[in-house]
């Protein structure tokens, strides 16, 4: 089915900004997500963990919970510290889904559960993907690091 393309850019307030970050300490072990969505000036954070995971689980995670927030279909420029996440949903899962979700050396793809919820919830929006350096004082990014870690440490006191 052939659909229009339209160049237009959506207006600034139109746009969803979102910053993503997830990370454990040791890794594997304990770890967090975090979330900020900005919209219309409005923000909401979001953050969760996980016992027994990986930094890229729980930044494929971050990722994933921000975009199923979203209530309707949406223009989204979404901001990530992760270059597999970004990398993974720009570039790599052409293969992985035309090669039956195996990497290029054949083995199944790492994560596939995480990437296939991800590339069904970016399917509903018209997704933008930035990488941003980690610490490197943008501070959306150190926000979502703070959650991030504040999820992993609750994770932590839950444990001990």
């Amino acid at each position: 089915m052939d659909t229009e393309f339209d160049p237009t850019p959506a207006p600034e307030q139109d746009v969803v900004e979102i910053w993503t970050d997830g990370g454990c300490r040791p890794n594997p072990g304990p770890g967090g997500w975090g979330v900020l969505l900005r919209f219309k000036g409005t923000e909401r954070e979001l953050s969760g963990g996980e016992p027994a995971t990986t930094n890229n689980r729980m930044e494929l995670t971050a990722a994933a919970e921000a975009l199923e927030a979203l209530k309707r279909p949406c223009v989204v420029r979404l901001h990530t510290d992760s270059e597999y996440v970004r990398n993974g949903i720009t570039r790599w899962h052409t293969g992985w889904v035309r090669r039956n979700w195996r990497n290029a050396s054949g083995d199944p793809v790492a994560n596939m559960d995480l990437w296939r919820r991800l590339l069904d919830a970016n399917k509903k929006h018209d997704v933008s993907w930035h990488w941003v350096k980690g610490h490197s004082g943008v501070p959306e990014n150190e926000r979502v690091d703070e959650l991030a870690t504040q999820a992993r440490i609750l994770i932590e006191q839950e444990q001990a």
